[in-house]
């Protein structure tokens, strides 16, 4: 079934067909709901676009308006949805449970806690085998924060700049976006250091990431040499001289940036910058929350990419495929310090979220979806990278698997102007960077390379109707 798109912007591209039919919309008018939005939900919570989508119903890539209007979900509810909006197998999984047993919490036992615990260790290699289960992204890394400094018994912790690792009081020290930050007392015991951004920062050649798409930026090292690694490294050194103690308690990092724009580091710099920690005391912790599952397409965790084994792992968002849920794992010894006196989560670990989670991870080995991600997300990579060639304005393509940056060299407006118009020929994306200069591309896994040919011919319309205005 294809619908006819009812646009203000022209194209020639033909969203790809869908067998799904969406319910009727049932609820209160499109105005009464923004009044609602107005008056009793947080002003805090921005909404994207001038005029906010009111979505009624998600069938794995595609989402349904109000009014019946679909949608390519190029952004998974920022990098949430991994498997598929309401994928059928998690959909049942989660229909039993819930006529089953939705809460004891972790004063008993229930099966699916401990089968869940079994089942995603078992993706992670050894030693990190102990799993704390939370509700949010914030809350685990909160916890792993809180883990590094009981376990190491020092207190500073590293963070890039233009990192995100919560809004929560705690974690907004290591989250180092201006945006983000409100005029209250927060990061003490928090350094940021210099960014290894090979396409914005102050080093970076053709060589440099891991990624089938490089920096237009030459590079003369030779074979297995980057200068550019090195003197970043020279900076994360200067760091641990002049901002922190001796002993530290860890350094935390993305294995690629998600808010700041699909950010990617020198290949080898982590595996350095791990080392230099470890010789102050320090543990490493690797943030998957938007890299985790199979997302980056060669590898199921994103710190595999960098040839590493961290300390202390987050993830939360694709974990439950929308479901508030997040996990910390670790190894028994860094665990253990935190068995020294009570610590407790009450929704942590539900029936519920551990059947979802359980679910996630087999839609994901079942459907192939790492390898979706690989297969896909090179052939998106690749076909933006003729746009980033073919238009001046797009400064920078990058990624790995279906975590995707397209960084803009236009002002803030114009780059909105871009945006809506995607929105308007039916392709949803999300935007990041200090200056949301860059559209973050990172869909559910399932999209096929029909769903990539229909948002790139629609992500050109929108470039080649830019350079129309502009001329």
């Amino acid at each position: 079934r294809q619908e006819k798109w009812k646009s203000s912007v022209s194209t020639q591209a033909k969203m790809p067909p869908c067998d799904f039919v969406p319910e009727k919309y049932k609820s209160y008018p499109y105005e009464r709901m923004q009044k609602i939005r107005e008056q009793n939900v947080s002003p805090s919570l921005r909404m994207y676009y001038k005029k906010p989508l009111l979505l009624h119903q998600g069938h794995m890539q595609w989402l349904f308006d109000h009014e019946g209007q679909r949608y390519l979900d190029l952004f998974a509810g920022i990098v949430t949805v991994s498997v598929g909006h309401c994928h059928p197998k998690v959909t049942m999984a989660t229909q039993k449970q819930l006529a089953r047993l939705w809460h004891t919490t972790n004063i008993y036992m229930h099966p699916s806690i401990q089968e869940y615990a079994e089942k995603l260790t078992s993706l992670l290699p050894d030693p990190l085998k102990v799993v704390y289960l939370t509700n949010s992204g914030s809350e685990a890394n909160d916890l792993a924060m809180f883990m590094a400094r009981l376990y190491t018994r020092n207190f500073d912790i590293i963070s890039f700049r233009g990192a995100y690792h919560g809004g929560s009081p705690y974690t907004l020290g290591l989250t180092s976006i201006g945006l983000y930050k409100h005029g209250v007392a927060n990061g003490f015991g928090c350094s940021t250091t210099m960014l290894p951004d090979v396409f914005r920062g102050p080093w970076g050649g053709s060589h440099c990431r891991d990624s089938p798409v490089q920096t237009v930026r030459k590079c003369s090292c030779s074979e297995g040499v980057c200068h550019a690694n090195d003197l970043y490294i020279e900076q994360f050194k200067d760091t641990l001289n002049t901002s922190v103690p001796k002993t530290i308690a860890g350094f935390i990092a993305e294995p690629i940036q998600g808010v700041n724009g699909a950010v990617q580091y020198p290949r080898s710099f982590l595996k350095e910058a791990y080392r230099l920690v470890r010789e102050r005391g320090g543990v490493c912790i690797s943030d998957e929350v938007q890299t985790g599952f199979g997302r980056t397409g060669s590898h199921f965790w994103g710190f595999q990419t960098h040839d590493v084994v961290p300390d202390i792992v987050t993830l939360a968002k694709g974990i439950g495929n929308g479901f508030p849920m997040a996990a910390v794992v670790t190894t028994k010894e860094i665990a253990s310090s935190l068995a020294q006196n009570l610590h407790f989560n009450t929704f942590g670990g539900n029936p519920l979220a551990c059947v979802v989670g359980a679910a996630v991870l087999d839609a994901i080995e079942e459907d192939g979806l790492q390898k979706n991600s690989k297969d896909v997300g090179t052939y998106m990579l690749l076909e933006l990278a003729k746009l980033r060639d073919k238009f001046e304005i797009v400064g920078d393509v990058r990624g790995k698997g279906l975590m995707i940056g397209v960084e803009m060299v236009t002002d803030k407006v114009k780059n909105e102007q871009i945006w809506e118009d995607c929105k308007d020929m039916g392709v949803l994306i999300g935007r990041g960077g200090l200056y949301s200069q860059t559209f973050r591309i990172k869909p559910p896994m399932c999209i096929t390379k029909k769903d990539v040919d229909f948002a790139v011919e629609v992500f050109h319309s929108a470039l080649q109707r830019h350079m129309e205005r502009a001329a």
